[in-house]
């Protein structure tokens, strides 16, 4: 390679490595003005911090030990060589301080990136007052101490394995430096292996007592190591349970002992036998020590097999009672609530009226259709996306409602291709507009849900849904950034065949001066940020404007729901997001993800305003893991009492932490062990038929307001269970949302000598209904589908009804409209069809139709008409086909004909809509 080549390869080698540094300390700039803008700059800092009070400690003494190291081993090899006391020359010296330099450094690095947040968990550690089943010591040791002491095990094993390279490296160069061996490149193989084994022989007389203390250093920390595997124990993965079974205890304990002297013994040993150059005593230790681990393992396994298996309640009843005690612990399940739900109590017409505030609040709009229907009705351009729907509770004119609540985000990158330039996606369409409110209880006349808040600008009759600053800055959508302030205003919103523009009030964003246009510029990779005319220095850069991503940025150390949802409070809008302090470290206690993580609480909402994109993380629950975390972070939370009263009444109980639970009481609200061992009482989630496919499905848990027995009128997030494998509904669990006992968990158990219907048998009696499925049949002909929404099941005083909604959606086409038309309700062994929820109601309890003073009419007392007019209407319908099929079209509209008057017929008796004929 010439010369010229060589410089050019240095010089872009330069240039990528200052490349390189300047995007890394850019990065570090934008995050930095970032988090000060946010207000949380302690969090930001430190990191830094605590790596530099760690790392530049560590780094001094790593540095000088081996250099004083180096140091050492050069006069060994010297004496070995047998060149007296040799004087260290100018060179020698400067390759030992970049050596131990540069090895220091590179450790420095590693052990501060392992350690730095498991010392700030060691060091503000928070008692649980909790002890482990096993050896007694308090729950914090396994969360805040033992991740401490895994970490520094490791790093002491790399350490030394580190050191032993570096000696024999050193050791080999030494030997290379005094010319004891030579490499050249006309040295055959044969010459090659003689040096080799110079090489080798040379280090092992030089370093056999080096080699000798390392062994021992390694097997002291193996001896220390047993004790942390020791608490591993009780996240054995081994035995019936999760944690420590009979075979662990018996037999894996023991052995972990006997590594742990062992080792010990070994430690000594080895430093003797280093120092005799008794090379065979110090190989013969690491092979004692395996052969320990396997014949303990086979040992074990033989234990397991032909011990504890023959008698296996008998040998792990105390061990399954500690994993059904931690695992209830760990999921908050311990506090439950359990109450028998007797179903002898019969509905009467006073008793559905007693229970208005419950009947007045039954679903029936599914959030799926309720989302479809936003999207194509108030989308209004096809730039505003509702990307979900989500369920809460208002009072709306005074009444205590539940609604669907849908926010119209911006979606620029759904605007036509030559409207996507860099001003039209970044500076002009940068927020969305208001949200659709619509009643879970109530549709229009054609099926769709009835808005109560529509429209741009938001449209409501609704003093509590009022809002007076509609603009939505930050949301669910995957947001670029959007700079605001600049010398043209926003796009608003369509207005006619004109747009409103606005300009920017709220407090969001990054002043865009000379330096923070060149750092944005380089972070965004967009050089128009330092073109563009319109972006000048009272200009606001607006980054991480998705909420998750915006919340996480700023407090990674906690977990987060998927589903923002977002309220109305004063005016404003806000996302709330649950977080969640969740760990794998709880002893005994049955995981729940596939990461290992057994231990969950809904201990922060994170409140988030969508205009001005201020975050704040309120703790609504005392929980050690928070109080280690408001420790480490002081100010970072606010205590749930500053939150104001129109968040705080919106607050849920987090759907993501109910199904956890759920989930796991499904199994681990059998409390005995022996009835936990042999799986007696084994629950599942309770099954539906959903949307058009006759498959099965679980039913989702999902919110509603309801009045229970001996309980006011509330918010509560509910699923029912079924036995393993049975339809009939076992339990129903139900999550408080609302007053002082939120988070509150309640369960409602059948009696087992009652049968009482799971939403699946329902499900199937309305496929079997004489009645019913013929005119789901019907519904679903001449283009058109049936589509089943969630079966809800509802108690009424002491009994429990079921209602299901109906939709009916256009087969053919594209952005078809699900719109609810039928209403199925059953209850005992009545189950009727009607058009409203209302009516359905009426036929089945003989309550009054709102509007009307009369009653409406029972299928019941006229199940042999409707029979027969069903009979009939099948037997018209198949010889309209028959006709048409033979090209008859005379007989064809004949047919249709009579077919529609049998159906008038069935309406007047059932209360049903006129489906009409094909």
């Amino acid at each position: 390679m010439t010369k010229r080549k060589k410089t050019l390869f240095i010089l872009l080698g330069l240039i990528i490595i200052v490349f390189t540094i300047l995007l890394s300390l850019n990065q570090f700039y934008v995050d930095y003005l970032w988090f000060s803008e946010m207000g949380y700059t302690n969090i930001f800092f430190k990191e830094i911090i605590t790596k530099s009070q760690i790392g530049i400690p560590i780094f001094a003494v790593l540095g000088l030990v081996l250099f004083f190291y180096l140091k050492f081993l050069d006069g060994v090899s010297s004496r070995y060589l047998g060149l007296g006391r040799v004087k260290r020359t100018k060179k020698q010296n400067i390759i030992s301080i970049s050596i131990s330099g540069i090895v220091a450094l590179m450790l420095t690095i590693f052990i501060t990136n392992n350690i730095w947040y498991q010392v700030l968990e060691f060091v503000n550690r928070t008692s649980f007052n909790t002890t482990d089943p096993l050896f007694n010591q308090d729950l914090s040791l396994y969360f805040f101490e033992l991740p401490l002491y895994q970490e520094l095990f490791s790093i002491f094993i790399g350490i030394s394995i580190v050191i032993a390279i570096l000696t024999f490296g050193y050791t080999a160069y030494t030997l290379y430096r005094e010319k004891d061996i030579e490499f050249s490149r006309s040295q055959d193989l044969d010459e090659i292996k003689e040096n080799a084994k110079g090489i080798l022989k040379g280090f092992f007389d030089i370093a056999s007592k080096q080699i000798g203390i390392f062994l021992g250093v390694f097997f002291i920390i193996l001896a220390l190591g047993s004790l942390m595997e020791a608490f591993a124990l009780l996240y054995s993965t081994s035995g019936i349970v999760f944690g420590a079974g009979a075979a662990d205890i018996d037999v894996g304990f023991k052995v972990i002992v006997i590594k742990g002297v062992l080792c010990l013994v070994l430690a000594v040993t080895s430093i003797i036998a280093g120092f005799r150059k008794k090379y065979l005593l110090m190989g013969a230790g690491p092979v004692l020590l395996i052969a320990v681990i396997i014949v303990g393992g086979l040992v074990q396994m033989g234990y397991e097999s032909f011990i504890v298996i023959p008698n296996q309640f008998t040998k792990e009843e105390k061990y399954l009672t500690n994993n059904i005690q931690s695992t209830q612990k760990a999921y908050g399940l311990t506090d439950v609530e359990t109450k028998e739900f007797s179903t002898s109590q019969e509905i009467t017409a006073a008793g559905v009226n007693e229970n208005r505030v419950t009947v007045q609040n039954i679903p029936i709009n599914d959030l799926k259709p309720t989302q479809d229907m936003y999207n194509s009705l108030q989308g209004i351009r096809n730039y505003y996306k509702f990307y979900d729907v989500d369920v809460d509770r208002y009072f709306v004119n005074g009444t205590y409602t539940q609604v669907f609540l849908g926010t119209r985000e911006m979606n620029n990158t759904l605007l036509p291709d030559d409207a996507k330039t860099w001003v039209n996606l970044h500076l002009k369409y940068t927020h969305g507009f208001g949200v659709a409110v619509s009643p879970v209880n109530k549709t229009n006349d054609v099926g769709q849900p009835d808005l109560i808040v529509k429209d741009i600008p938001p449209v409501t009759d609704v003093p509590e849904l009022v809002i007076d600053q509609p603009r939505i800055y930050f949301g669910e959508n995957d947001y670029g950034y959007a700079v605001t302030n600049c010398t043209t205003p926003e796009f608003d919103y369509p207005q006619g065949e004109n747009n409103q523009e606005v300009v920017y009030t709220g407090t969001a964003g990054i002043k865009m001066s000379v330096i923070n246009k060149l750092a944005f510029a380089l972070y965004h990779g967009a050089p128009e940020l330092l073109l563009a005319n319109e972006v000048t220095s009272e200009s606001n850069m607006i980054i991480h404007r998705n909420i998750i991503d915006r919340v996480s940025t700023i407090a990674p150390f906690l977990s987060y729901d998927n589903d923002p949802y977002m309220v109305i409070s004063e005016g404003k809008l806000y996302w709330i997001l649950d977080a969640f302090t969740a760990s794998s470290r709880y002893p005994y206690s049955q995981p729940f993800d596939d990461a290992g993580n057994n231990y969950i609480r809904n201990s922060v909402k994170v409140v988030v305003d969508a205009y001005n994109g201020d975050v704040t993380f309120y703790q609504v629950q005392d929980e050690p893991i928070l109080e280690t975390y408001g420790k480490i972070f002081p100010g970072f939370l606010k205590d749930a009492s500053e939150m104001p009263e129109g968040i705080k009444q919106h607050l849920r109980y987090s759907k993501t932490l109910f199904d956890i639970q759920s989930e796991i009481y499904k199994t681990y609200h059998m409390s005995n062990p022996q009835v936990f061992y042999n799986k007696e009482d084994q629950w599942a989630t309770a099954n539906q038929i959903y949307e058009s496919e006759k498959t099965e499905v679980p039913v989702q848990s999902s919110y509603i307001i309801m009045k229970l027995p001996e309980r006011e009128a509330e918010f509560m997030l509910t699923v029912p269970f079924t036995p393993k494998d049975k339809d009939n509904m076992t339990a129903w669990l139900a999550g408080v949302s609302d007053g002082a006992e939120y988070g509150k968990l309640i369960l409602y158990q059948f009696p087992k000598q009652q049968l009482v219907y799971g939403p699946m048998q329902i499900e199937q009696r309305i496929d079997q209904d004489t009645v019913i499925s013929p005119q789901l049949t019907l519904l679903g002909q001449q283009g058109s589908r049936v589509l089943r929404g969630n079966m809800m099941t509802i108690p009424i005083g002491n009994a429990i009804i079921y209602v299901e909604p109906v939709y009916i959606q256009a087969s053919s086409g594209e952005n078809n409209i699900p719109e609810m038309k039928k209403v199925i309700v059953a209850y005992e062994n009545q189950i009727v069809m009607a058009d409203s929820l209302e009516l359905a109601l009426a036929q089945i309890f003989n309550t009054q139709v709102a509007n009307t003073n009369v009653t409406a009419p029972q299928t019941t007392g006229d199940n042999t008409s409707v029979l027969a007019l069903t009979t009939k209407a099948n037997s018209l319908f198949k010889e309209a086909q028959d006709a048409q099929r033979v090209g008859d079209w005379a007989l064809y509209g004949q047919k249709l004909s009579e077919l529609e008057q049998v159906l008038g017929q069935l309406q007047q008796i059932t209360g049903a809509a006129t489906v009409a004929a094909p």
